[in-house]
């Protein structure tokens, strides 16, 4: 799913909520990943709170605080459950209540919410028991919020970074993969998460939304994000420089820099009944 860009494969959305070991690699550089990745459309975060009973919200693993950050910021009161102890850190050292512990494991203690949002984090969850732990600890009316990046580089980027991928790292479940992949195959996650939430017969019918945005990148700025990405985590440096090398020529092939087209996908859904 989004946590990786587009031209860089991920493992089937359904088994994605298995891969811990992945999931655990982001926080490597946490202030990499908060300075490198991009935050979520205004439009996005306004709707939801706009569609959100009161302002109290729930950031199911809320990294480093990017998505958290635009909700205090809209007004809203936050606390973040995060998995990984180091991108935690990061974020209550930048202001942000957060407690350590997987969505599954994290005891609300009797704590309720207005919005539960997950932001480029809920293909770490399992669907159904996650939507199931959401509707126990939302208020009535109160929105499940699933949201997340398609990234959409120039081919003049992807098909490099492929090719350099696949002869740097051979044997990775990565490298079987085309460079560029349709959005209908993530529409179709986002479906699925839309599908687990209906399984839990606890809220009303979901909806899916879509944000289309560009956003242009220097050669220094791609290179800056590409090793915040799922594939890259887990290399040693002297791979990941090697790949970096490969997509750097590339950008500067084109003169240097790019945009970006970004696909801003949600699945959103209100909690059914008055207690």
């Amino acid at each position: 799913m989004p946590t990786l860009p587009r031209e860089q494969p991920e493992p089937s959305p359904a088994e994605l909520h298995k891969a811990r070991r992945i999931a655990q690699s982001f926080g490597t550089d946490a202030q990499r990943y908060d300075q490198a990745r991009p935050g979520y459309p205004d439009a996005l975060v306004s709707r939801i709170v706009a569609g959100s009973p009161g302002l109290e919200v729930l950031d199911v693993g809320c990294g480093t605080g990017i998505a958290a950050r635009q909700f205090q910021a809209a007004g809203c009161a936050v606390l973040g459950v995060e998995p990984d102890e180091r991108m935690a850190e990061f974020a209550q050292a930048h202001g942000l209540q957060v407690e350590v512990a997987t969505f599954e494991a994290w005891k609300p203690a009797g704590r309720t919410f207005d919005t539960v949002i997950a932001a480029q984090s809920w293909h770490w969850v399992d669907p159904v028991a996650g939507a199931v732990k959401a509707a126990r600890v939302l208020r009535p009316d109160g929105c499940l919020a699933i949201f997340g990046h398609v990234y959409e580089p120039p081919a003049e980027v992807a098909d490099p970074f492929a090719a350099a991928y696949r002869r740097v790292v051979p044997d990775s479940p990565f490298s079987n993969q085309p460079a560029r992949r349709p959005l209908d195959i993530y529409q179709a996650g986002y479906a699925k998460f839309a599908e687990a939430i209906r399984q839990t017969e606890r809220f009303k019918e979901p909806e899916q939304w879509r944000f289309d945005w560009e956003r242009p990148y220097t050669r220094d700025q791609w290179l800056e994000l590409l090793p915040t990405t799922g594939g890259l985590t887990q290399l040693p440096p002297d791979k990941t420089a090697d790949i970096l090398d490969a997509v750097g020529a590339a950008i500067d092939s084109i003169g240097g820099r790019f945009t970006m087209l970004y696909t801003t996908l949600a699945t959103t859904a209100v909690r059914a009944g008055t207690s």
